[in-house]
């Protein structure tokens, strides 16, 4: 049987294919052998788990590692000190007896009445200065119970022991212990819910910065098709199939193997530009896919962070990326966003940002009701879309709804209207994306293709004559980098001076670029 792509779970190399992880591992196993106490904190199924059940794989042989899970314990488990200890020595005992530890290790966690926090911390100086090796605990889905007092008093107990270290020796205490979670241990105050109890003060300070980058490069994702194309011989172009699924998904480990799955299980292992584009469309839909549906359930349970991410994707705000906003913070930590070469916050990768508009433009035709309708013929002649005619339809349109209005959500999402607008003509065939590099409050670069063609749109903000002109000059330069000889701007004149300008083709420095006043 051959080698799948994995996106439940750990990943193991035996049976999945898999990137080569060894650089992060060394890292890893770095901190470990200084003794350092850190969190393994990245958004949801970025290989955790799969990290540390390397970290047992691996070092067993040099340190004991006793992999625990704070998975499923329930409120039950801290309802008292008696209780929660009672649970973590059941823990390390059960994980001692599978790793076909000594009866006596064994016996220092199962024997004895111990009730408080200090008779468990009584218990690990006597384990660990009882075992062979230094002792290494890891803890996955370790957030789960961030918010409980108790969780912060055993913290306490490990910082204490950790800064006992130096005049009690090594062995007072785990060599290293190791927490994993979406939730940085060392910042407890950033919680969800902003109605939720809030924690300042984290005991978890002595914790080690771990600045692993545990994204999938292009290389990487080729190394791990190359694995792929030996077992099944597909014949494809593995650097440029790896290169574009890099330019959907940043590297996000879980969007980079549930592409790939959906092209090898679900469009008939033809790896062609086309398919990863279908495969990025299913995802971003978000059907059966829990990274989706967590995206779809935090923004609604957070409305700054809704209001945050809506800023970025419709408006082009630009915000510093500084861990000292908390919303920045917080947005990052889920890795919704990510720094660009300028310092600034953009969203992770475009199928976070596809998902997003989808979500968004819901919910503006929701409030708005349908009157920007999409369905007129003549959109698609000869299997070609007719890109002229829909942003023509669109000014149109935008005209008879909205030539009187003054509701204010027309500044705040036109460009959201127009992409759901678009949406419709071009689903199951087309697809679209904003490129990151174009997008401000002033301009948004959209590429659209629809069956093996290719059209710019640059979406703008009316700001002046100057930067008319200036936009010509953008879209011309950017068609220039693509290769392109035709355009389309659409720009929205929320002063209403221009709206009466009729569509045009003009010609701007060696381009053919098509204007629309909305």
């Amino acid at each position: 049987m051959r080698k799948k792509f994995n996106v439940t779970g750990s990943c193991n190399p035996e049976r999945h294919y898999m990137v080569d992880t060894e650089k992060r591992f060394k890292a890893v196993e770095e901190l470990i052998e200084m003794g350092e106490y850190f969190t393994i904190n990245r958004a949801r199924q970025y290989g955790k788990t799969t990290m540390l059940n390397k970290i047992w794989f691996r070092l067993s042989d040099k340190y004991l590692v006793i992999p625990l899970s704070f998975e499923g314990l329930g409120d039950e488990a801290f309802a008292s000190p008696a209780t929660f200890v009672t649970t973590f020595k059941r823990q390390m005992a059960r994980h001692l007896v599978s790793l076909r530890q000594n009866e006596a290790l064994i016996g220092i966690w199962q024997n004895g009445n111990a009730s408080s926090i200090d008779d468990l911390s009584e218990i690990v100086t006597d384990f660990c200065r009882a075992c062979t090796k230094p002792v290494v605990v890891t803890i996955d889905e370790v957030d789960k119970s961030s918010d409980n007092q108790l969780f912060l008093n055993f913290l306490g107990m490990l910082r204490n022991k950790y800064l006992e270290r130096d005049k009690e020796g090594m062995n007072y205490t785990f060599h290293s212990v190791i927490l994993a979670g979406v939730y940085d241990i060392k910042n407890l105050k950033l919680k969800l819910r902003p109605d939720a109890e809030k924690k300042y003060n984290s005991p978890w300070n002595i914790a080690a910065d771990f600045n692993v980058d545990m994204t999938f490069h292009p290389e990487e994702i080729a190394q791990m098709l190359n694995d792929y194309e030996n077992d099944v011989h597909t014949g494809m172009d593995i650097k440029a199939i790896s290169e574009e699924i890099y330019k959907y998904t940043t590297g996000y480990p879980y969007l980079v193997s549930a592409i790939c799955k959906i092209i090898d299980e679900r469009l008939e292992a033809k790896w062609t530009l086309d398919n990863v584009q279908q495969a990025v469309k299913i995802i971003a839909i978000g059907e059966n896919v829990t990274l989706i549906d967590d995206l779809s359930k935090n923004i609604e349970n957070n409305i700054e962070l809704r209001d945050f991410l809506f800023s970025i994707v419709v408006n082009g705000a630009e915000y510093s990326f500084t861990m000292v906003d908390p919303i920045v913070k917080l947005a990052n930590m889920f890795s919704y966003i990510r720094k660009n070469q300028r310092g600034k916050t953009i969203i992770h990768n475009l199928i976070f940002e596809e998902a997003l508009f989808m979500y968004f433009g819901n919910k503006t035709m929701r409030e708005q009701g349908t009157k920007i309708s999409p369905y007129v013929l003549n959109y698609v002649q000869n299997g070609k879309l007719n890109m002229e005619h829909v942003v023509t339809r669109f000014r149109d349109l935008m005209h008879e709804e909205y030539r009187e209005s003054t509701e204010p959500f027309l500044e705040k999402e036109g460009r959201l209207l127009f992409l759901t607008f678009l949406k419709p003509i071009i689903n199951g065939i087309g697809f679209y994306y904003v490129e990151p590099q174009t997008r401000d409050n002033r301009r948004m670069d959209l590429v659209v293709t629809y069956d093996k063609q290719e059209y710019i749109v640059e979406l703008k903000i009316w700001h002046g004559d100057k930067y008319e002109e200036l936009g010509r000059d953008q879209l011309s330069g950017y068609l220039a980098t693509r290769g392109m000889d035709e355009g389309y701007l659409v720009t929205f004149d929320f002063s209403k001076n221009k709206q009466e300008a009729e569509p045009q083709w003009i010609e701007w420095n060696g381009k053919r670029i098509f204007e629309v006043i909305v």
